[in-house]
């Protein structure tokens, strides 16, 4: 059954998306023993304590997602769950070094996706758009080598840090996210999730981020709160997500609201589908619950996600007409 609402969701990691039946049966076809029901391994546990332990959750898509025939499989089977989910317009990010253990080239494995994604949109015509995550662990080199890729393939619009955050420092990445925008090349980054609102100004002012993914310890500075909003940078909210890695304590005390009603843009998203159990409309839920959410809000999120889209730039006014057409007849 289709969402009754349309939605238009930013932050989605393809790794942890993917259905569980379909990594037990890529786990067959490739002979890998899995220690345990995928159902159970994919998701995180009740017992999550942090980023770190949230993120473990996904080693297991990532056995599986090692060939190019498998992250085809698992990007053309993100864009029907967001056919099911009512997205309109979904941007799917992963980080290619991860999938090279059997040694596929960035390239083989940037394309084996990128291809999936497209196959995918033809068929759901849920229209999506490519990022690159780099790791911030890893070293520079490897950013500078994952832009080169972003820059190569034709389906990759914008890069990302993604990874732990606590003791891992953002701003060995800069030079090559400054590269990166100079190349015309979108950027958000992941900061103010698992550590201080200190990685937001460096992710802003060092990397040059457009949006923030997740940003909730930003709301602990004024100031930040009063840039977010007046330079229209848009935060990519995940609001189950940030219960279970424990960067809030509890969904009274998540600041979406506090955001939105600071005038700073939002987004809604899953973060990880499988990983974190959720949808776009379970989180819609949610915030309804709590927070007294109607449908005018809703369409007001959507329509600043749709405004910090990355689209490519011959897409941009065909597409973003028909998300506000489609989104405001709910009104």
């Amino acid at each position: 059954m289709t969402a009754r609402y349309k939605a238009v969701e930013l932050h989605c990691h393809l790794d942890g998306c993917v259905r569980p039946t379909t990594i037990e049966q890529l786990a067959h076809e490739q002979r890998i023993d899995l220690p345990g029901p995928a159902a159970r391994l994919a998701t995180v546990s009740p017992g999550c304590q942090s980023l770190v332990d949230y993120i473990s959750a996904i080693d297991i898509a990532l056995d599986v997602l090692q060939t190019p025939e498998a992250l085809w499989r698992a990007a053309y089977e993100l864009t029907e769950q967001w056919q099911v989910d009512g997205v309109l317009h979904g941007e799917a990010r992963f980080a290619p070094e991860l999938h090279t253990r059997r040694g596929l080239a960035l390239s083989e494995i940037v394309e084996a996706v990128s291809a999936g994604l497209s196959a995918g949109s033809q068929a759901t015509q849920v229209h999506h758009s490519l990022i690159l995550s780099c790791m911030r662990p890893s070293p520079p080199e490897i950013s500078w080598k994952v832009i080169e890729e972003a820059l190569a393939c034709e389906g990759v619009i914008g890069v990302d840090v993604a990874g732990p955050e606590k003791g891992v420092a953002l701003l060995p990445h800069a030079p090559a996210f400054q590269a990166a925008r100079a190349a015309n090349l979108r950027v958000t980054v992941h900061a103010g999730e698992a550590d201080s609102a200190t990685g937001v100004w460096q992710a802003i002012d060092e990397l040059g981020a457009e949006r923030i993914g997740h940003g909730v310890t930003s709301i602990h500075d004024s100031a930040l709160v009063e840039r977010l909003a007046n330079d229209s940078i848009t935060l990519e909210q995940c609001p189950s997500s940030n219960l279970q890695t424990t960067a809030v304590a509890n969904i009274a005390e998540h600041p979406i609201e506090s955001f939105r009603s600071a005038g700073v843009r939002i987004s809604l998203s899953t973060d990880c589908r499988t990983t974190s159990g959720v949808t776009l409309e379970s989180e819609y839920c949610l915030l309804r619950e709590q927070f007294s959410w109607d449908t005018a809000v809703w369409n007001e999120v959507q329509s600043s996600a749709c405004a910090a889209a990355f689209i490519p730039e011959p897409r941009v006014g065909r597409l973003r007409q028909r998300f506000y057409e489609e989104i405001h007849s709910q009104d």
